[in-house]
């Protein structure tokens, strides 16, 4: 079969288009055809090995497809065998069947960035009715996502963070209150500005180092802020229990793989965000789909910040 499959460590340069075995089903696993793979920006620090879990070589990138099972039934589906594939092995509890009315591309925008939006809110921060919460990156995969689904679920006010005026205003149309630019010289005061003068009750966080700090120094006495990825590539100033004690606020880490072996915290939670979509609550964005000769130049467009919404492989 053909697939991106890396034999070094690097930059978006590494990924190239190979013949490899197909893989074989064995162990409960099952095999997907695939159609399409799901991009995301952990693929970035898996590919240079700078993920949360240690990469060997060599290796298919990516985690998530849609395609078809051998009884015809189309999937989406977590793959522990790399995605950027044609042939991608699956457990069942790990497979989700499609309805009709969503495309490849709304339902990979589901996987990894939408389960991940669903669990900040509702697993990690325990979202309440009526509090703020800011979402960074809020034009990425999961922050758009989790902009409407915080409004959906009763969030008195959304602030988006983005990098660029236009990545705002795609914010403000799925739903955010207000926009803060993610540049902004002073993004504590910022972040409080929007709160119309108030301390935030939630932050969503993937950026790191600064960033971190200024969100983390914005939140209210019992105040959550949820960290999911370091996109910066700089760690954030080190905590101490006091810093945490003294405030009353909370710093909680959020890894979907802590859930793949659950069937309760993906089923449920999947089904759930599939049927928003074809009830029409719910919109994912496809920012851009590529060939799968191409993932080289999703990554480009990931590590560059030029993206919105998910980015698509397409093996056909």
């Amino acid at each position: 079969m053909r697939a991106i499959q890396i034999s070094e460590f690097g930059g978006p340069e590494v990924l190239k288009l190979s013949e490899v075995p197909d893989p074989v089903a064995g162990g409960g696993q099952v095999l997907v055809d695939v159609t399409s793979a799901g991009v995301n920006y952990a693929d970035t620090h898996q590919v240079e090995n700078s993920y949360l879990s240690a990469t060997t070589l060599p290796m298919i990138p990516g985690s998530e497809v849609v395609g078809t099972l051998a009884d015809g039934t189309r999937v989406a589906a977590f793959t522990l065998s790399g995605g950027y594939c044609e042939k991608a092995l699956v457990y069942p509890h790990m497979a989700f069947p499609l309805p009709t009315d969503v495309t490849d591309g709304q339902a990979l925008s589901l996987m990894v960035q939408g389960l991940t939006a669903w669990h900040l809110l509702r697993t990690s921060t325990h979202l309440a009715a009526g509090e703020s919460v800011v979402v960074h990156a809020a034009a990425g995969g999961v922050g758009t996502l989790a902009v409407q689904l915080a409004k959906h679920w009763g969030a008195g006010r959304v602030i988006a963070v983005a990098s660029s005026d236009d990545k705002l205003k795609l914010a403000l149309d799925l739903g955010a209150d207000v926009g803060v630019l993610a540049g902004s010289e002073d993004l504590k005061g910022a972040l409080e500005e929007a709160n119309g003068g108030k301390k935030v009750d939630i932050v969503l966080e993937m950026v790191g180092g600064p960033t971190f700090d200024a969100s983390l120094a914005a939140l209210a006495p019992f105040g959550r802020l949820a960290t999911f990825g370091m996109a910066g590539r700089v760690p954030p100033r080190p905590l101490t229990a006091g810093d945490l004690m003294s405030k009353s606020r909370a710093v909680i880490g959020f890894w979907l793989a802590h859930c793949f072996g659950s069937a309760e915290m993906l089923q449920p939670q999947m089904a759930e965000l599939l049927g928003m979509v074809s009830a029409g609550t719910l919109t994912p964005l496809v920012g851009g789909t590529y060939a799968l000769a191409e993932a080289h130049l999703a990554h480009e467009a990931l590590r560059s910040r030029g993206s919105v919404g998910k980015l698509v492989l397409e093996t056909t």
